[in-house]
């Protein structure tokens, strides 16, 4: 096993400090469009250490694996290695396994970093002696549905006290956006569990915590993120981050809260008061009040969108809890074991 030094940024003979080289790994799947743009961007990050890039490449539809092959051979700082599966776990443990460095951050294809965020993520790993490192998924949409899908997901109506999510102060975190982890900590867990389809990152970083590793929140590591584009998209997000939350749930006794319980506790009530209303009539007030609830919260969170926007926000956050709630109540007991490849 690799020995990660003490600090990742130390002081060289003169004085001046050393910024250790940095393995940036990205699982890629039918990304030819966006893929040169994205690595590009990597490359020219405002960071004074060497960086490597490592794509592992899904089986896309797309040109996707020969423009990751002619970027490697334009540039000997990006490597190419297969993930035949197209799973974002197992393609994160092969990038792992073919890169070099002792600090690897995990960055998406659709990822839209600042230019200083390795800089700041490798700083705040020599500050805080923490494990991993990340920041703000920062939505930003540019139709109207997709500003309303943004301003839910960095509201605690649509999102609760996710961090990560609406920002706040720096601190230990139970997990962050992408990540930025020491490889020593990646090796002292096993790297991700290649059994959660989705999940993975709040998977590993629980048992990065429970090994008496810290995860850190950055507040200053910002990084763009593009909503879903339809309400059918956004229910099927919601949908399976609320079956995938009850596998970690079965998984690691203990780490779900109220939080995580409001929606499916909620889809419950609102379907009994639903049921039970034609024969009392009272019961009606149930989903009546959720709807209630939702439109005030709606006018509360939603100030300074534009009015198309404004309008969708009722529906995006009840589209992001129903979603969530039933994909929870409804997910498999098998899956993410013998279910795995279910999603």
């Amino acid at each position: 096993m690799k020995q990660f030094p003490d600090a990742p940024a130390r002081l060289s003979g003169d004085g001046s400090m050393s910024w250790p080289p940095i393995s940036v790994i990205m699982p890629v799947l039918n990304e030819e469009k966006y893929l040169r743009d994205a690595v590009r961007q990597i490359l020219e990050q405002d960071y004074p250490g060497e960086i490597e890039v490592v794509l592992a490449i899904g089986p896309s539809q797309d040109r996707t694996d020969e423009v990751a092959k002619a970027i490697a051979a334009e540039d000997p700082r990006v490597k190419v290695v297969p993930n035949p599966t197209g799973r974002t776990p197992n393609a994160l443990n092969a990038a792992i396994g073919a890169s070099v460095n002792e600090i690897v951050a995990r960055v998406d294809g659709h990822a839209m970093l600042p230019s200083d965020y390795l800089k700041i993520a490798v700083a705040t790993l020599r500050e805080t002696g923490a494990d991993n490192v990340g920041g703000i998924m920062a939505a930003e949409g540019h139709t109207p549905f997709e500003q309303a899908v943004a301003r839910a997901m960095t509201s605690k109506i649509g999102v609760g006290n996710a961090r990560f999510h609406t920002g706040g102060t720096a601190g230990p975190a139970d997990t962050v956006y992408l990540g930025v982890f020491r490889r020593s900590a990646l090796e002292r867990v096993g790297g991700y569990d290649e059994a959660f389809l989705r999940a993975q990152d709040w998977e590993m970083n629980h048992r990065i915590r429970s090994t008496g590793g810290q995860v850190w929140f950055q507040p200053r590591m910002r990084v763009s993120y593009r909503p879903r584009p339809s309400l059918k998209a956004l229910a099927r997000q919601y949908y399976h981050y609320g079956r995938w939350r009850h596998v970690v749930a079965r998984t690691h006794r203990g780490t779900i809260n109220l939080r995580y319980l409001a929606p499916p506790v909620a889809v419950v009530a609102m379907a009994l008061g639903l049921v039970v209303s034609p024969f009392f009539w009272p019961a009606i007030l149930i989903p009546g009040a959720y709807l209630a609830a939702i439109l005030a919260g709606s006018v509360l969170t939603g100030r300074g969108l534009p009015a198309g926007a404004l309008v969708r926000l009722p529906l995006v956050y009840a589209t992001m809890h129903v979603s969530w709630g039933y994909g929870y109540l409804t997910s498999p007991k098998d899956l993410g074991r013998g279910g795995a490849t279910r999603l």
